[in-house]
């Protein structure tokens, strides 16, 4: 489609006039004030409406009466909008002729001007009281340079309420940009980068903004890998074996990882492990055992809680590091909340209640999150005390949270992932699939810049990534040989995941450096 005089792009979808307009508002607000005015002369338009133009100009000049009447005469203004501004133009009436000592007109204005606004009596009785109050400190003493003054913030404040075309809302230009850029970077299926986004070109990033390609396996354990879970400051990696032990790994500069400390003291495999916020500890659930706490430093066992009657299903931590929160399978167990020396100062039980699968608590400290039954999400809020009830067709496994505490995954035996948010504000829950569950407990992550990617493993030996707007996999990633039960991202490097599986390796995944497969690094 050709432009015509009026329209801009070649789709013809930019209004020409409008299009001028809002470059000179941006360079005024810019303060190109030269530029602004040459190309406001040079095209013929005007920042500033004729309506707005006239009304300003009344203003300053303090002709109340030419100002309301503009006012009122301004087409495609709703009532309310009208209301409100003419109630400013009034109140800056009333305060002047006050100050002159006029009280016959400013009292005229609060009698006959005001009510026909329809304001509430208390919006108006609130009027009189303030600006009276005023009168008996300061009004008569204002002189020419404050009224100036405070007409001209009445015609900014005219400016921020009147709406468009009449007056162009602020920065509108840096608005529709920054909506471009936005735009752009959500339908960016890869975006997982924090450099600034070029306004030269389409942003598009590649695959290698993501992990996809193995850099490192870990073979100490000698049996199958249950769990694993990154530190919150991104130097850690903590993982779990059916082998009775956990391992805590150091992530070094060079992005590999060396092992650290092997945590032996369970008598059963170790089901999951949980890192303290400010990663200073690790508790460790034996399956069917007791709960551990670890000092991350020197790899020592600090505290046992519970005993071998409490058989601990998940874990989680408050955000002081002090206060941990702990879930059993045991039905009529229930959830039990610790210090860090094992002293019980809060528990969730009675014969009634359900065996708890798996629990969070948000980041924030607000929500505890737990799993119940199978198939039963319950969010107490710990500082209201509501609560709600969330009810899945399938078997959930596991949960997860993210960063933010703004939103949650479960994943399902019905071989689906649902993302929910714990405001409860959605109606659904978003899907995701393409991985394989059907019996076995799964464990998947958020990932990536602002959480934007979800990862999982799968029954099929695959990791699944997806990016959080969509339901299909962007990317499935092969080298296991046997199920893929956790995966973790690393929170603070964004470009590097970590898997584990029946196979007893744990994969670190890092992005493609070229088009040629690399083959795995074994770490000593």
């Amino acid at each position: 489609m050709e432009n015509s005089p009026t329209t801009l792009g070649s789709k013809g979808l930019i209004n020409k006039h409008e299009f001028l307009r809002v470059i000179i508002q941006c360079l005024y607000s810019l303060g190109y004030k030269k530029s602004a005015s040459c190309l406001e002369i040079e095209s013929g338009v005007r920042y500033k409406s004729i309506e707005f133009d006239l009304l300003e100009s009344q203003i300053l000049s303090g002709d109340w009466d030419d100002c309301i009447d503009t006012l009122n005469k301004i087409k495609d203004v709703k009532d309310d909008t009208r209301s409100s501004v003419l109630f400013l133009v009034f109140k800056q009436c009333f305060l002047e002729f006050l100050n002159r000592g006029d009280d016959s007109l400013a009292l005229s204005v609060l009698q006959k001007r005001v009510p026909t606004l329809h304001m509430s009596n208390e919006t108006v009785h609130k009027l009189a009281y303030n600006i009276l109050a005023l009168k008996e400190m300061e009004l008569g003493k204002l002189d020419e340079d404050v009224i100036s003054e405070l007409r001209k913030r009445l015609v900014m404040e005219l400016g921020k309420q009147l709406p468009p075309p009449i007056v162009l809302p602020e920065r509108r230009l840096e608005h529709l940009v920054e909506t471009s850029v936005t735009a752009q970077i959500d339908s960016c299926i890869y975006h997982n980068s924090q450099d600034a986004v070029l306004l030269y070109e389409d942003h598009c990033c590649g695959r290698d903004q993501i992990p996809t390609e193995t850099v490192q396996i870990l073979t100490e354990h000698s049996n199958e890998v249950w769990f694993i879970q990154f530190s919150n400051n991104g130097e850690y990696l903590a993982s779990s074996s059916s082998d009775c032990t956990a391992i805590i790994w150091k992530v070094m500069d060079n992005d590999k990882l060396t092992m650290k400390h092997v945590l032996r003291s369970h008598q059963n495999p170790v089901s999951f492990v949980a890192w303290s916020p400010d990663d200073t500890k690790l508790l460790t659930c034996g399956n069917l055992e007791v709960l551990k706490l670890w000092d991350v430093e020197t790899g020592t066992c600090k505290h046992t809680f519970g005993d071998h009657g409490f058989t601990v299903s998940s874990c989680a931590w408050f955000p002081d590091s002090k206060r941990i929160v702990c879930g059993s399978s045991d039905p009529g167990k229930g959830i039990c909340m610790w210090d860090c020396d094992g002293n019980e100062m809060k528990a969730w039980r009675g014969m009634r209640m359900p065996k708890v699968l798996d629990l969070a608590v948000t980041s924030d400290g607000e929500n505890l999150i737990s799993i119940f039954s199978d198939k039963e999400i319950r969010i107490l809020n710990l500082r209201t005390n509501a609560e709600q009830v969330i009810f899945e067709e399938h078997s959930i496994t596991s949960l997860s949270v993210s960063i933010d505490s703004k939103f949650f995954i479960v994943n399902l035996n019905g071989q689906e992932i649902h993302l929910r948010d714990v405001a409860g504000k959605w109606a659904k829950p978003l899907k995701y699939t393409g991985h394989k569950q059907n019996k076995y407990v799964i464990r998947s992550c958020f990932g990536g810049i602002n959480s934007m990617f979800i990862a999982s493993g799968s029954e099929n030996t695959q990791v699944y990534i997806w990016n959080r707007q969509s339901s299909t996999p962007i990317e499935v990633l092969s080298g296991h040989s046997m199920t893929v039960n956790s995966v973790s991202w690393n929170p603070k490097r964004p470009l590097m995941l970590a898997s584990a599986s029946d196979d007893h390796t744990i994969r670190i995944w890092g992005p493609s450096q070229s088009n040629k497969i690399q083959p795995a690094e074994t770490s000593t």
